[in-house]
């Protein structure tokens, strides 16, 4: 019991590291960083580390999306550059929700699954289906200018659901989910549903600065946590 205590103090120890290192790096301002060590350690504490590493495998992810072909991201104006807290909230705080009750209630495993799948899937689609000439809205077919709100195309939908699958093997590499099919049709499943219930936000709400991009995360993640606990 103590060790494992230590074991947990030591992963708060990196998680610290880490939060200084998207802070310098600018991937993240300070009080985005604050969040994200928040609630990093009330996953360790909750759930354990190797739920933790699944959101930092998310993490890493889509800095790396992020950062790629950031010239030409900057060009069309779609380069987010530094994220807040709010990006932090509205990505992360269904999963560190399904986190802290995942030990207690069995299908709240697919919950968390889905919800990262979800962020995951909705960040790569868009920060590489932004690359794609020829996106189409999601409502309408109608073609649109790319970093469209609301917009899908066949990179950024197949990078999503390959993003997603990533997260699915590696629930069962960390031991979340001891079946390997099972993580990887929930994460797929549930990612990808949730990514277009993004997009279909987007389309509708977003466009017309009903709801912010923060409020269209917050709920794709929710929609993608209740597929993955009824999944399950």
């Amino acid at each position: 019991m103590v060790e494992a205590v230590m074991i947990n103090w030591v992963y708060v120890i990196l998680l610290f590291i880490l939060g200084f290192i998207t802070y310098y790096r600018k991937s993240l301002d300070i009080f985005g960083t604050a969040v994200m060590i928040i609630m990093g350690i009330i996953i360790i504490f909750s759930a354990g580390a190797n739920w933790l590493l699944l959101i930092v495998l998310f993490l890493v992810m889509s800095l790396l999306a992020t950062k790629y072909s950031k010239k030409y991201k900057m060009s069309l104006g779609e380069f987010e550059g530094r994220r807040t807290s709010k990006n932090v909230i509205s990505n992360g705080v269904v999963a560190c929700f399904m986190a802290a009750f995942g030990g207690y209630y069995l299908p709240f495993v697919g919950g968390f699954i889905g919800a990262i799948a979800t962020a995951t899937a909705d960040t790569l689609a868009s920060e590489i289906g932004v690359l794609d000439s020829e996106p189409r809205l999601i409502t309408t077919f109608q073609k649109v200018d790319p970093g469209t709100n609301g917009a899908v195309s066949v990179l950024g939908t197949s990078v999503g659901i390959i993003g997603a699958a990533i997260i699915g093997i590696a629930a069962y590499l960390l031991g979340i989910m001891p079946n390997l099919l099972l993580a990887i049709v929930v994460s797929i499943i549930s990612g990808t549903i949730g990514c277009f219930a993004d997009s279909i936000l987007g389309a509708l709400f977003e466009n017309r600065h009903i709801i912010t991009n923060e409020h269209v995360n917050l709920i794709a993640t929710i929609v993608g946590a209740l597929v993955g606990i009824l999944m399950l």
